[in-house]
């Protein structure tokens, strides 16, 4: 199959056990709104847009609260922040409306943001201070690591159920795994994995904060958490490894000189008249600066999150959207997402922002189709454009695409 295996991970097995396959007998869980309910109250945030100068300046008496050393908080167990909350698409028809697309099928978008919504309630789990109704952090999603999934469809009229806990946490930050599962006659099936990682900052958001440490209870759960570090040694070496701070490697080398050469126009007399200017399209391929679509969003108080800044998951949902168009474009037919990483979030939005969404088509293979989206603020004071974002999304498409070709170095 081209879909990689979606598996439930080694989840501890306490957590496994809580994973009932039926509903009968099961607990009322939260859903969506009472997740984001919870995530206001325990920030103080305030409902009412006018309202949120007042609530930002009552969380700076938070200060005294945050610890000195995160030897001084009580460690926690990878069950202590373990959640499930369900999107009752099947039993509550009228918030089926939401998550609806065309096809049929439920909107992707729509479940980037309510993951994005649940891992940072995981978190605010993991770090609850006893007897503190409010929390002196600020947790912001810093990055989305992996999102796979093994289901081409998301019926939009079967209830899914979400699961996760914090897996992995360093001193400041924290990595979250989540799963979602789909009900098909009376069972719970996977549909997808994700790994996002979130940072602790003081309650202004300025500066980091530490978080209580994360003790794994037994052989699985070590496996896990020293996958999480793992995971984070290969983002510090991905992220040293940029060809702005480091050049390509020999092999890299060699790639961009055979497709250099695949395009170079030999019709011209004789090898030694050949320009390097003279370009040439192969056959069935498709020059990479005509495979891109732009958007533009006025970011309006209504995507804001608890923080009265843009809502990660929003900007996620409209990246995916322009993704999505620019595979469909480009493929001529319905594009399917098999893979969601590397969304690094380097800068926050704020309310009244112009984002400026550039969607790219930077490899294809057979049916697939990866797209890079580039988001970026304009303020219109300083006429500076600054990136806050850069997606990556796996598509697959219904039939085989032509394969992108780049014409520029860069």
């Amino acid at each position: 199959s081209a879909y990689r295996l979606c598996t439930m991970r080694k989840l501890p097995s306490v957590l496994a056990r809580k994973l009932t396959s039926g509903t009968s007998g099961s607990p009322v869980l939260p859903d969506m709104s009472e997740v984001r309910s919870r995530l206001r109250d325990i920030v103080g945030a305030s409902t009412n847009w006018r309202d949120h100068v007042q609530a930002m300046q009552e969380r700076k008496a938070l200060h005294t609260l945050l610890a000195k050393r995160q030897e001084d908080l009580p460690p926690r167990r990878m069950k202590d922040s373990y959640l499930e909350v369900i999107l009752p698409l099947g039993s509550q028809p009228e918030i089926r409306e939401k998550y609806l697309n065309v096809h049929n099928s439920v909107r992707f978008g729509r479940i980037l943001e309510d993951l994005d919504s649940l891992g940072v309630l995981i978190c605010y789990t993991h770090t609850k201070q006893e007897m503190q109704p409010r929390s002196p952090l600020s947790i912001v999603t810093a990055l989305v690591d992996k999102i796979n999934l093994c289901k081409k469809i998301i019926y939009p009229d079967c209830d899914i159920k979400f699961t996760g806990n914090v897996s992995w946490v360093g001193r400041t930050s924290m990595e979250v795994k989540m799963h979602m599962l789909q009900l098909h006659g009376g069972d719970y099936s996977p549909v997808l994995d994700a790994t996002f990682v979130m940072v602790a900052r003081d309650p202004e958001n300025k500066r980091p904060a530490f978080v209580n440490p994360l003790i794994p209870e037994s052989p699985e759960e070590e496996e896990i958490f020293k996958q999480g570090e793992l995971n984070k040694l290969k983002r510090i070496d991905f992220s040293t490894a940029s060809l702005l701070k480091m050049a390509p490697t020999a092999e890299e080398r060699n790639i961009v000189h055979d497709i250099f050469l695949n395009t170079l126009d030999t019709r011209q007399e004789g090898e030694r008249t050949v320009s390097f200017r003279s370009r040439k399209l192969p056959p069935n391929s498709v020059w990479m600066e005509d495979a891109k679509l732009k958007g533009l969003q006025i970011c309006h108080p209504q995507e804001r999150n608890i923080f009265n800044r843009i809502f990660g998951g929003f900007l996620m949902r409209k990246a995916f959207e322009l993704g999505w168009a620019t595979a469909c474009s480009y493929g001529s037919s319905r594009p399917f997402i098999v893979s969601v990483d590397d969304i690094m979030f380097q800068r926050p939005v704020e309310v009244g922002s112009l984002l400026l969404l550039s969607a790219q088509v930077c490899y294809t293979e057979k049916n697939y189709i990866q797209v890079r989206v580039h988001s970026e603020v304009y303020d219109a004071d300083t006429r500076e454009h600054h990136t806050t974002n850069i997606f990556h999304f796996t598509f697959i498409s219904e039939n085989e695409v032509p394969r992108v070709i780049p014409k520029t170095y860069g």
